[in-house]
């Protein structure tokens, strides 16, 4: 039988059928951790899926890999302490020494043929909450706030549909780990190149005719997390912004089927500094492949 450690050092070498057996082998003590500091309810569940996703992540930065169930426990106490923080501002010890430093989300799909297993995961998921999972772990639009206000819904649904998402994607996870997906490089690499495309189109000043062809007549934009506009709505902020000499800066491309999201800068002209918040996000929900929903978020800070 093969040790904690073999499945945890053959995970780091992108093995994804040896995360899965090592996540399944210590998901009982997770739990009976999680309980231990939540109580015996769904939340203590809702942070050993958390747990799972962050150790999943962060596999490759375990510094003991004979210490992996220590590891996972741990993790889940930091899951349940976030959980904890969030009913009473209270001040939390720091994790075990073996806790590797927290990932960003461009950390976790770091080999091949993690990429493509995950991905293949997502893609499963139903269309809303495959929205609130991208945007939870994959982008930088990931608190509760900012996902409300590219979805157009509320907290407490942002809540609901990441529970069930994690539930979904930890199954979904089990059920294929091992199998060969499509090359998840190809598919981000086409992702990245046409949201360039767009971009550079509305730099051009000719995005009029892409909004005819790839926005559909039934459009509907979603601000801050209410409805208020359609594609003319869509066709008349882009000519305001780009009329006031505004550019655009894109930073990350990320999505899964007919779900995309474009995270970038604003370049505000030097006469008008303040014309436009530094950050922004579209959320981009496509139906026949064409756009159906526009959700937009602003950040009052930019990228680093």
């Amino acid at each position: 039988m093969e040790t904690d450690g073999d499945l945890a050092r053959a995970a780091q070498a992108g093995d994804v059928a040896a995360f899965a057996a090592l996540a399944e082998r210590h998901r009982m003590s997770m739990r009976i951790t999680a309980i231990g500091v939540l109580g015996y309810t769904d939340e203590a569940d809702d942070a050993v899926q958390d747990a799972m996703i962050t150790a999943f992540r962060q596999i490759a930065s375990l510094r003991v890999p004979d210490a992996a169930g220590a590891w996972l426990r741990a993790i889940t106490r930091n899951a349940c302490r976030m959980r904890l923080r969030t009913r009473v501002p209270a001040p939390v010890a720091d994790p075990e020494p073996w806790m590797p430093a927290a990932a960003g989300p461009d950390e976790l799909l770091d080999r091949a043929g993690t990429r493509d297993w995950v991905w293949h995961a997502i893609a499963r998921l139903s269309g809303p909450i495959r929205e609130v999972m991208l945007l939870r772990y994959f982008t930088g639009m990931s608190t509760y706030t900012q996902i409300s206000h590219l979805c157009g819904i509320s907290e407490d649904t942002v809540g609901s549909r990441l529970r069930d998402g994690r539930r979904i994607l930890a199954r979904s996870l089990r059920e294929t780990a091992g199998d060969a997906f499509r090359d998840a490089d190809a598919d981000a690499a086409a992702m990245r190149q046409e949201a360039e495309q767009h971009f550079a189109v509305i730099h051009a000043g000719g995005y009029h005719r892409i909004i005819e062809d790839w926005f559909r007549p039934d459009l509907a934009v979603v601000f801050r997390g209410w409805l208020r506009g359609d594609r003319a709505a869509a066709r008349a902020m882009i000519d305001r912004t780009m009329g006031a000499g505004v550019t655009a800066t894109l930073h990350d491309a990320t999505g899964s089927r007919d779900v995309m999201l474009w995270e970038g800068d604003f370049i505000n002209p030097s006469s008008d500094p303040d014309h436009c918040p530094p950050r922004f996000a579209w959320l981009l929900s496509l139906r026949e492949g064409r756009v159906a929903r526009l959700g937009l978020a602003y950040g009052a800070a930019a990228r680093a």
